[in-house]
């Protein structure tokens, strides 16, 4: 029998095609739109003369503010100008992240992640964090769970999006502003997805993945968003090789606190954190193979739990300590040693974060070693400084670039004012530009419609249907009705001819789902504002029981119905409510010791000539504040589908 919370399961058909369907046409406009820039620069270039050989002429700089990983620095020169290659440790990160970005885009592609996220993702990280941390998660939690498709297709394509604007993106305002937009993105993720990444919890580890994977990607795009000359001083990487230090030295010291069961393969009997934590790991749907390595680990961990711990807290602190060191060789075997404890913990703890379940990301094993091998970088094969004509001449040469500079923006202002400059500057731009271009507008495509959507108080309908099914449209005579309503008038629905009848059936002294339904009905006649007053919302009570008119005038006072001037509750004998229960096929059962009453959710909606028009389930599912909007939404709906021609009439 319908109804008891049933909810939604993350795999629901209707929500997973609605997913698919949002991703494909989003999709397709990309795909579309990269076409369309495409093509118009490749014509442009063909058909403007004096592009190709301008650009031709001026490859090495094109070539340079792409930037490619190398030490040797490649200079574009022009007169006093000179441009070097983008530093190795910007491009390791810079090309790093961009591919974890557009990976983790496509883990959330997964068709139950637009229904599965709040609940499978969100609630878990935040579970044993404070309640204010929980409030703020479960915030997010709510905006996605009334926008669930809308929002689970803007998070694939903004993810995707700031990958490619990074992969694209070497040089420039471009580029840092591709920085800012993924540590944007991260500090939300890591804030809303991941609960502050755990630290304000028990139980923080490294192992585990504090201080979280989010928190990573934001430090790598305020990485990228820093002006270029930080990366070529030498101070920048001096200081993030310092940092790493002391950030691994102090979870080394967390690991090492006693008191927090990590020394311990078991407690009381029972497996200890990390025990737990790898155990939990090898029961997740994955290859046989790496579940077992995870069984195996997990047994020795329980077995020798100290050894595995000590062995962890000495490779987090040699690890700090060479990278405080800031010697040459110590650095590089302090890179060497977090590739071994990175990669080790990343497949015997964190199970490469993403396996089983609804994995979101990589975990924080990646992207931790690349921020470490990055800096190491910057340390170890600093960017050559570019050679700059000095005292007098120096100054000169800046003044002259300063006023070049200034001619050169003077000049394309008045060049774009042409609509021919501008094709002309669009086919001068490199295809990395284009293709930026192009990233930007992707990010677009995913965000603004979660944008809009989040601009309505009301949840998404679709998660009303994925609860209870499609509506039958039907175009057949309501069965006539002649009961007493809550305060003992007699009212029949020929009494009601010419208003639109939102019917339904409850048991007033219900505690699951009839009150959910009849808050239900009250926010659905909020929504239809001045329309509610051609509106009759009826319930018929459905206990055999408990049905006389101060059951149902309590039932009305407790769901703050009686202020409703369109609603009505009717009662009579059991004669008269079993014919009205079998004519709308209501089946009533009366569940052992006279608990409970069990009973069909269902409504119809009759028009004002008198016909059904609409038949639905009213299961409630699980009753939350997401899908309580939803259903006001969808009867709200089905009235003014039937208000329409009655209006029309």
């Amino acid at each position: 029998m319908p109804g008891m919370h049933s909810g939604v399961n993350i795999t629901n058909p209707i929500l997973t095609a609605a997913f698919r369907s949002a991703l494909m046409h989003q999709g397709l406009v990309a795909l579309l739109l990269l076409a369309i820039l495409a093509t118009a620069w490749a014509i442009l270039r063909e058909s403007l003369p004096g592009v190709g050989r301008r650009r031709g002429s001026s490859a090495g700089l094109s070539t340079a503010s792409t930037g490619t990983a190398s030490t040797t620095p490649r200079v574009a020169a022009t007169g006093r100008d000179a441009v070097p290659a983008e530093p190795a440790a910007r491009t390791l990160i810079r090309y790093g992240f961009g591919l974890l970005w557009i990976f983790d885009g496509l883990l959330q592609a997964q068709p139950a992640m637009a229904a599965g996220l709040p609940s499978k993702v969100i609630a878990p990280a935040a579970a044993s964090s404070p309640a204010w941390v929980k409030d703020v998660v479960n915030w997010a939690g709510t905006a996605w769970s009334y926008h669930p498709v809308q929002a689970g297709a803007a998070t694939v394509w903004i993810q995707v999006g700031i990958g490619v604007w990074m992969l694209a993106s070497g040089r420039g305002s471009a580029s840092r502003l591709a920085g800012l937009a993924g540590a944007g993105w991260g500090l939300i993720v890591w804030v809303f997805g991941e609960a502050f990444g755990g630290i304000f919890g028990p139980g923080q580890s490294i192992l585990f993945g504090t201080p979280g994977a989010a928190a990573l990607y934001l430090i790598a795009g305020l990485l990228l968003a820093l002006p270029e000359r930080s990366w070529t001083s030498g101070t920048l990487a001096r200081r993030l090789t310092a940092g790493a230090g002391v950030f691994f030295v102090a979870m080394a010291v967390l690991q090492a606190w006693p008191g927090r069961g990590f020394w311990q393969g078991t407690l009381a009997g029972r497996p200890g954190p990390l025990t737990t934590m790898v155990a939990d790991m090898a029961g997740t749907p994955q290859p046989a193979s790496l579940s077992g390595l995870l069984t195996g680990f997990a047994s020795i961990a329980a077995r020798d739990g100290l050894a595995v711990n000590l062995a962890a807290v000495l490779a987090l602190a040699l690890i700090g300590l060479g990278l405080l060191s800031g010697r040459r060789p110590l650095l590089i075997g302090a890179v060497a040693a977090a590739t071994a404890f990175c990669l080790a913990d990343w497949v015997l703890v964190q199970d490469l974060g993403f396996l089983g379940g609804l994995g979101t990301d990589p975990n924080s094993m990646p992207p931790m070693l690349l921020l470490v091998a990055a800096i190491v970088l910057a340390v170890v094969r600093p960017p050559a400084a570019v050679t700059e004509p000095t005292t007098a001449a120096a100054r000169t040469g800046r003044i002259a670039a300063g006023a070049a500079t200034a001619r050169r923006l003077v000049s394309a202002c008045r060049e774009r004012a042409a609509l021919g400059r501008l094709a002309r500057s669009f086919a001068s731009a490199p295809a990395q530009g284009v293709l930026a271009s192009w990233a930007v507008v992707v990010i677009a495509i995913g965000a603004a419609p979660m944008a809009l959507a989040q601009t309505s108080r009301t949840a998404d309908p679709i998660i009303a249907q994925a609860i209870a099914g499609s509506t039958s449209r039907l175009d057949i005579p309501a069965y006539p009705i002649s009961l007493t309503d809550q305060n003992g008038h007699p009212v029949s629905l020929t009494s009601l001819r010419g208003k639109v009848i939102l019917l339904t059936f409850l048991d007033p002294v219900c505690t699951t789902d009839c009150p959910l339904i009849a808050q239900e009905l009250r926010a659905a006649d909020q929504l239809l504002g001045p329309r509610a007053a051609r509106v009759e919302i009826v319930a018929v009570a459905t206990n055999p029981l408990y049905y006389s008119q101060p059951y149902l005038r309590a039932f009305d006072r407790q769901e703050r119905l009686t202020g409703l001037p369109n609603w009505l509750f009717l009662t009579g004998s059991v004669r008269q409510l079993r014919r009205v229960w079998n004519e709308y096929g209501i089946a009533v059962q009366v569940l052992p010791s006279g608990q409970m009453i069990a009973h069909t959710d269902i409504g119809v909606v009759i028009d004002a000539a008198g016909v059904i028009r609409a038949e639905f389930s009213t299961d409630p599912g699980p009753g939350t504040l997401s899908t309580r909007s939803s259903f006001a939404v969808t009867f709200a709906h089905l009235v003014e589908q039937s208000l329409a021609p009655a209006a029309a009439g």
